[in-house]
């Protein structure tokens, strides 16, 4: 795992944004709330993101993570090397993170990026049949 495979899998999710933000952060964000940030320079982490309370006491205690700087009294754990999780959990994880970080975005938000995914299916043009 590195930089740009996080890069490519954060923005396949729906309606995720990134944006260079202090510097040299990668944020990836929904709603404008983050999900996830990337560091793009040699640093102590290279990625942290939301968890629940529960991963969060059970992540911290594993070699390679710690509370995320800043962060951590809102359950972030940052990894300090990019081996510190197998790519299936950390897929898990920053998928678990996107949907609570959207699940407490008001109400409001929620239905207009949801009815922003419905209109653009339907602007699509439909398929031409094969002859």
């Amino acid at each position: 795992m590195d930089i740009d495979w996080v890069r490519s899998y954060c923005k396949k999710m729906p309606h995720a944004t990134e944006t260079v933000q202090w510097g040299d952060d990668l944020v990836f964000k929904v709603g404008g709330k983050m999900f996830a940030v990337l560091v793009l320079i040699p640093a102590k982490v290279w990625l942290s993101f939301k968890c629940s309370p529960e991963e969060f006491a059970e992540l911290a205690e594993r070699p390679g993570i710690i509370p995320a700087p800043y962060s951590a009294r809102y359950h972030w754990v940052a990894l300090e090397t990019q081996d510190a999780l197998a790519p299936t959990e950390l897929e898990r994880l920053l998928r678990s993170s996107y949907d609570m970080v959207f699940a407490k975005l008001p109400r409001k938000t929620q239905s207009a990026l949801s009815s922003a995914k419905i209109k653009s299916r339907n602007t699509r043009r439909p398929r031409r049949k094969a002859r």
